[in-house]
């Protein structure tokens, strides 16, 4: 096995943030790196040392930069502007896209323009309307972040630039998943991408002072209360998909569908219900690379962009055993299960439920992907026809709803 073809994520900001959302699972990461308290910032040599080895890696003729955090807006306009330099400078005959996921409170003309004048691809992040968004995303000073994201929002399509929302789904806003979607809507997203919560607790911090734990771990530990209950994930997945599928095909584009769809027939989809892992590492502010943004402990460090080649890395021993643990360590109630093809037994993150078997080597939420797809897998695959077919999405409206109606 090799990986020819890989997303590097950056975090230039590293786990810095101007919000201090309850279940964020990358703020603690400070603690592996205490020293740059002071120096959080990926320095110039850094960036560029990423830039020009990205592209030098990519076997392709297109190029994703991704711009993660903490929060990255932190570190100013000119840093990307700096980026965009060090892109036309080492990109040769590639084409290069950047995408920018922002929690969206430091928006304003000045950013608008930027992203709109050089072509970013802007991810906003938004739990939905004020009782769910600001349930868990609140600033330092434990003050509402809402207002300001939904004033970022209306400036970025004031300046037309191109956006999508991701919604971390949690124990709270699960309830109104409809209500939810139509929000979204209201406010202008039409690319939406739901993500479920699900984290861990150690009742002992690990030596590193880390708190929120990876799969391995096998001291005592809890599920956090606000990770999204397993049966409830699957209820919200239906109701919004009922929704779109019988509204809004063609105008409004959910990410989790599509990305079903994708992995139903061999296209390229999210890793998370990929066979495999190892193909999404990412670079941390100082140039630490990690086999993936889910598994940033230090048993999972690859090197760094500094020392060593980045294809390398990614093609090491260490990651391409990574790459393979989530087809070896599957469960055997997956391998039973009518909708493997279209899951893979989940992101092993969230694989630590006991399975019939035993093990702590299934996905907490597989009830809840059970209860979905085994709703939307029929109507994706009659969808499929008829994108085949170049159907209208009015016909592809009216049968999905003659399709749901008569289950």
């Amino acid at each position: 096995m090799r990986i020819e073809n890989f997303q590097l994520m950056a975090k230039p900001s590293g786990s810095l943030c101007n919000l201090d959302c309850a279940y964020c699972f990358y703020l603690e990461k400070e603690k592996l790196y205490p020293e740059r308290k002071q120096n959080w910032r990926m320095t110039d040599a850094t960036l560029e040392k990423y830039i020009a080895s990205h592209i030098a890696s990519q076997q392709g003729d297109v190029v994703d930069f991704l711009w993660q955090g903490g929060e990255p807006t932190l570190l100013g306009i000119e840093f990307y502007l700096r980026a965009v330099e060090l892109q036309k400078k080492y990109r040769g005959a590639k084409s290069v896209n950047n995408f920018f996921q922002t929690n969206g409170v430091n928006l304003n003309k000045e950013w608008a323009i930027f992203f709109r004048d050089h072509h970013f691809l802007v991810g906003v992040s938004i739990d939905g309307d004020r009782a769910s968004h600001d349930a868990y995303r609140m600033t330092r000073a434990g003050k509402s972040t809402f207002d300001a994201v939904l004033e970022g929002i209306a400036l970025l399509r004031r300046h037309h630039v191109q956006f999508n929302t991701l919604t971390v789904v949690n124990d709270v806003n699960v309830r109104r998943p409809v209500e939810l979607y139509r929000f979204l809507k209201s406010i202008g997203s039409r690319y939406m991408q739901f993500i479920p919560l699900t984290e861990r607790r150690t009742s002992t911090p690990t030596a590193d002072g880390l708190t929120l734990i990876p799969p391995a771990f096998s001291g005592a530990c809890r599920v956090e209360p606000w990770s999204v209950p397993s049966r409830a994930w699957g209820a919200f997945l239906n109701a919004i998909f009922d929704e779109w599928a019988t509204r809004d095909i063609g105008q409004t584009f959910v990410m989790n569908f599509e990305q079903t769809l994708a992995q139903l027939y061999g296209m390229q989809s999210a890793c998370v219900i990929g066979a495999t892992c190892g193909a999404n590492p990412i670079v941390e502010a100082n140039g630490d690379v990690y086999c993936c943004d889910h598994f940033v402990y230090p048993e999972y460090k690859l090197g760094n962009i500094h020392n060593q080649d980045l294809a390398a890395m990614v093609n090491s021993p260490q990651n391409l055993a990574f790459a393979q643990r989530k087809t070896a360590d599957i469960s055997k109630d997956c391998l039973r299960c009518p909708f493997l093809q279209a899951c893979n037994g989940g992101c092993p993150k969230q694989r630590f439920a006991l399975s019939s078997e035993g093990k702590p080597n299934k996905h907490y939420l597989c009830e809840g992907f059970r209860i979905h797809l085994s709703h939307a897998v029929p109507a994706l695959h009659r969808l499929y026809g008829l994108l085949r077919q170049k159907a209208s999405s009015t016909r592809m409206k009216k049968e999905m709803q003659a399709m749901l109606q008569n289950r």
